[in-house]
């Protein structure tokens, strides 16, 4: 097999690389690696370990040449090139250029192909946007409501729809969870980013070395012809109840590390409350059926942090006062951080993550006062977080048609279900393929065609009304679709369109009613 892969020196990418390169049948992986200064040394490491078996292409994903030069040849291309938060919040510019340009180079590339690859799209679940304890369980279909001034989830929502829609002969969409790396304590204490996570998010952690061998099983298994029905779907990166948590129980977990806990060094109001990204899968068991990969844990994933990293052991005898003073409250007031945000009167961003100067006010001064659901506060968390839990009436969102109808026999009536949920109508006939476009008005008016797998599948809808600028106030208004979730925190009554420019500023407008 010869394999091509971006991303190569990111998180999942090392991951895939490295456990691809493990495969017999492996012939060559080739990777494109940008000409930043620090993978140079990087190159030199990958020559002088695989040999021949490591083929390099430097350049970038926006640069169409290169990505040509990647896929040129290849069996399989997997593109996990991302560029993410806190990054991808300083530099609306680079969002674009890795996270939508990106995708569409790649996607382009592996069409020029006389022969196609397998193309392999790594997507993420920002895409769901915020979910809290009213509906923490979603599932491929779900309605793609990305949080505002979010650019990494805007332009993964585009790269992906390119790709849904790109008309390839092989393809697959896997939608990356919450992805815990060796390196992720320290990656975040140097930014206000960690402050965005809502106390009640649910989080679905899954590490980099699950994600690493679950492309190396797909490849092992699909080489041997062994996989059947994988492609041209989309699939949700799970990681079992091991790695179900919210918010508040991932900062104790990383804190137990240092002898902390959130209590000891956040306060309530420290935190967001909304416009977040995060949600349980109720579908993450599919590609664990079809591939097994899913081997470590959250509790497993800390404790050999704990034991790789010494100097962790050290903050335990350091005064928690002194951690909180010279750490936690120091990044409070990083640009970045949700109330910095509050102190300076950022109106925009305050009403999208909180609703408001006058909600935040709201928000419990003490930890006693506030509902934690990992404390039981909603029912019981164990319950919650358990598969079974989701069988339960009204737990998971409706798509607006037969779901129990295989994809094989759908009819006219599902689309204009579907269509009819969204607000909107859909114009045109089905013809029996679910990857031809059909023609759909959405509730503004805008026509637009869209493969109905897309549409309904993917949770994708008109791409004139989403994803900039944020109008989800409006639109919720007119889409029972969006409204069974939007307003789980979100009032009625709010009615802005958030905007963002490429410089990364932020702006707050009325909406229409």
């Amino acid at each position: 097999m010869k394999i091509a892969m971006t991303g190569a020196s990111g998180n999942m990418g090392r991951e895939a690389l490295k456990q691809t390169l493990e495969l017999d049948n492996v012939e060559w992986v080739r990777v494109l690696l940008s000409l930043k200064k620090k993978n140079n040394k990087l190159a030199k490491n990958l020559k002088k370990q695989y040999k021949d078996r490591i083929q390099i292409v430097r350049g970038s994903v926006k640069d169409e040449a290169a990505c040509r030069a990647l896929a040129d040849g290849a069996d399989y291309v997997i593109h996990m090139a991302a560029v993410i938060p806190p990054a991808s919040d300083k530099s609306f510019q680079e969002s674009e250029d890795c996270n939508l340009t990106g995708a569409v180079n790649m996607v382009n590339a592996v069409k020029a192909q006389a022969k196609q690859p397998k193309y392999i799209h790594v997507s993420t679940v920002a895409l769901y946007g915020h979910r809290d304890q009213n509906h923490p369980w979603g599932r491929v279909g779900d309605p793609l409501l990305i949080s505002p001034f979010d650019a990494y989830a805007m332009h993964k929502l585009e790269g992906e729809r390119y790709c849904l829609e790109a008309g390839l002969d092989c393809w697959a969409v896997l939608r990356q969870t919450a992805m815990l790396y060796p390196e992720m304590m320290s990656a975040n204490t140097k930014d206000g980013l960690m402050f965005h996570t809502a106390v009640n998010a649910p989080l679905e952690w899954s590490t980099s070395r699950d994600s690493g061998r679950l492309v190396k099983h797909i490849l092992e298994r699909d080489g041997k012809g062994e996989v059947d029905g994988f492609w041209k779907k989309i699939y949700n990166i799970g990681a079992g109840l091991r790695g179900r948590e919210t918010g508040y129980d991932t900062f104790n977990d990383g804190f137990k590390m240092i002898g902390g806990s959130s209590e000891k060094f956040f306060k309530p109001n420290w935190l967001a409350t909304r416009n977040f990204h995060g949600v349980w899968f109720a579908d993450g068991d599919e590609l664990e059926e079809l591939f097994r990969y899913q081997q470590d844990g959250v509790k497993e994933y800390w404790e050999e942090t704990a034991s790789r990293h010494k100097i962790y052991k050290m903050g335990k005898i350091v005064p928690k006062g002194l951690i909180y003073l010279f750490l936690f409250r120091k990044l409070l007031h990083h640009k970045n951080s949700p109330f910095a945000w509050v102190k300076k009167k950022d109106v925009a961003r305050v009403q999208a993550y909180f609703g408001g100067e006058e909600e935040y006010k709201k928000i419990p001064k003490k930890w006693k006062d506030l509902k934690i659901m990992a404390k039981g506060a909603f029912g019981d968390y164990d319950e919650m977080r358990r598969i079974e839990y989701t069988r339960k009436e009204g737990v998971l969102l409706s798509h607006g048609y037969d779901e129990g109808k295989p994809q094989s026999e759908w009819s006219d009536q599902e689309m204009r279900s579907a269509a009819e949920f969204r607000g909107g109508e859909c114009i045109s006939g089905y013809t029996g393929d679910a990857y031809k476009p059909l023609r759909w008005k959405c509730c503004e008016g805008h026509e637009f065609e869209m493969n109905p797998y897309t549409v309904l599948r993917g949770g994708h809808w008109c791409p004139k009304c989403s994803p900039m600028p944020w109008k989800f106030d409006s639109l919720a208004k007119k889409m029972p679709f969006y409204a069974q979730l939007w307003y789980d925190t979100h009032g009625k009554d709010e009615n802005y369109i958030y905007s963002m420019t490429n410089e990364s500023k932020a702006s707050l407008g009325g909406g229409n009613t």
